[in-house]
């Protein structure tokens, strides 16, 4: 499909429309954080919904929720105020390669952010750059396994400097900076623009790109991601991420 630069625009810019509205909820893990208000509950929420986000989207929604309740429907407070026997109720807990050994380890890293780091959003806040947050996520990881570790856990957070596209943190970080106004990502952390987001490349958003010329390469790692990043900032260099939903929705409900 070949289009000139304004009618990639009008068509990109009509599917954002589209697909970027209170509809899109439901049947997304966004689903999940969206059952919160406090910021904290939606940013941890938000997280563990991200990390389990592979495979059929039904079974990651479950399993999410099932996370969400295990930690008694108030994922800070868990967080914060857990102790070692409460951890035990996580046992069993399992999404394909991801179990209650990380589920328990990733409940103690971030216990580790929020008292040593300021929180979530002040991680990524002090290692974003100007026009990009991959250098944030790999400093993330760092802090993210700072303490002591199971050695199986640190597959399940991405980093960018070792090639990957980090798609599902990508996605996370979209749903907590980026503002839609329509009610879908949530805009709460207010000290990243969303002009320095990602789009999440995965599959279903790669063969779209390739097929509208957003994209040559091949793989879906982190040079793809550069890639298709400055595609879409030339776009729109204030909101480029605005355009995962049009390159997701066409791939996964217009199957193009």
């Amino acid at each position: 499909m070949i289009l000139n630069f304004n009618e990639l625009k009008e068509f990109l810019d009509s599917k954002v429309i589209e697909f970027n509205t209170p509809n899109f909820i439901d049947d997304d893990p966004i689903s999940i954080p969206h059952k919160f208000s406090l910021k904290e509950d939606i940013e941890i929420a938000g997280f563990l919904a991200a990390t389990i986000a592979w495979g059929n989207r039904k079974m990651i929604i479950k399993n999410a929720n099932r996370m969400i309740d295990l930690m008694g429907n108030s994922p800070h407070d868990f967080v914060m105020n857990h102790k070692e026997h409460n951890l035990e109720q996580l046992e069993g807990f399992v999404h394909r390669t991801f179990n209650s050994i990380d589920f328990i380890y990733f409940i103690k890293a971030l216990k580790n952010i929020y008292n040593n780091h300021g929180g979530l959003e002040s991680v990524f806040q002090k290692y974003a750059t100007e026009n990009s947050l991959q250098p944030a996520i790999h400093n993330f990881k760092k802090i993210f396994f700072e303490i002591n570790h199971p050695s199986r856990t640190t597959k399940h957070v991405s980093d960018p400097n070792k090639g990957s596209a980090a798609k599902k943190i990508n996605m996370w970080l979209r749903w907590m900076i980026r503002n839609d106004g329509n009610g879908v990502d949530f805009g709460i952390w207010k000290n990243i623009p969303p002009s320095v987001l990602s789009c999440p490349l995965d599959v279903h958003s790669g063969n779209v790109a390739r097929k509208l010329g957003l994209l040559t390469r091949k793989q879906n790692d982190a040079k793809a991601l550069h890639e298709l990043d400055t595609s879409l900032r030339e776009l729109d260099n204030e909101d480029p991420v605005k355009y995962d939903f049009a390159l997701f929705g066409l791939g996964v409900f217009e199957k193009f």
